[in-house]
């Protein structure tokens, strides 16, 4: 498989070199990070790590990755999300790929919940949210996620399928409804999660946990109850 990696990131300088550390180059040919505006030296520890730098003004996480997928060269067949602030094992991508490389899947959720998260890495808010919107997902389209989270790898066709649009807090959420669907096969497998580096600027903040919460809980009900097509 052709494998390339998505990483948006927004003032990761301290921990964005630790997380193309990790990355195994020898799995992934092509390591694209996604500068979301930063006002540190994110993009420049990137470049020096042997990614390519991307830079995308218009802030948003969804965004961030829809620039990146639009850079992917021709010849990747499988994409891998990843945060940019070491939380994810990034060495654990084979978890991730090996579903896919033995053709039973076509999106793989790196499920926190099924693996070991250390102490204090899942903020209480974050357990609850994905708890909440896991469930509604069940309860809407049948389907028992554990995790909304953004460790994940899917093929370049299945994403090309679902036809991605939302550029924020939506973005992991929409990616598995669309994949429910349209049909695609999607496996949750355990993966390890850490603190991160700093603080998160979604669930470290009451007004971004608002915001993402809303939007999160707005997608499942646009898809599940507004607009039951396939799109």
């Amino acid at each position: 498989m052709h494998v390339c990696a998505v990483i948006p990131a927004l003032d990761e300088e301290a921990s964005i070199g630790l997380v193309l550390r990790d990355l195994p180059r020898a799995l992934v040919e092509r390591v694209i990070v996604v500068d979301n505006g930063s006002r540190d030296a994110s993009a420049e520890r990137a470049a020096a790590a042997g990614a390519q730098v991307i830079r995308e003004p218009r802030r948003g996480y969804g965004q961030a990755c829809l620039t990146g997928i639009a850079a992917l060269p021709p010849e990747c067949d499988v994409v891998l999300f990843l945060d940019a602030d070491h939380s994810d094992h990034a060495e654990e991508t084979v978890l991730l790929l090996e579903p896919i490389a033995r053709g039973e899947a076509d999106l793989v959720i790196g499920s926190r919940r099924l693996g070991k998260a250390e102490r204090g890495a899942l903020l209480p808010q974050a357990r609850f949210g994905n708890a909440l919107a896991c469930s509604l997902m069940r309860l809407l389209f049948g389907h028992r996620y554990t995790d909304l989270g953004p460790f994940r790898a899917i093929t370049r066709t299945a994403l090309q399928r679902i036809g991605m649009v939302d550029t924020n807090f939506g973005w992991t959420v929409e990616m598995q409804i669309k994949a429910l669907r349209h049909g695609l096969r999607v496996v949750d497998v355990p993966v390890s999660y850490r603190r991160r580096t700093g603080v998160s600027k979604i669930t470290g903040t009451l007004s971004g946990t608002l915001r993402a919460g809303w939007k999160i809980l707005w997608t499942i009900f646009r898809y599940g109850v507004l607009d039951r097509g396939p799109r």
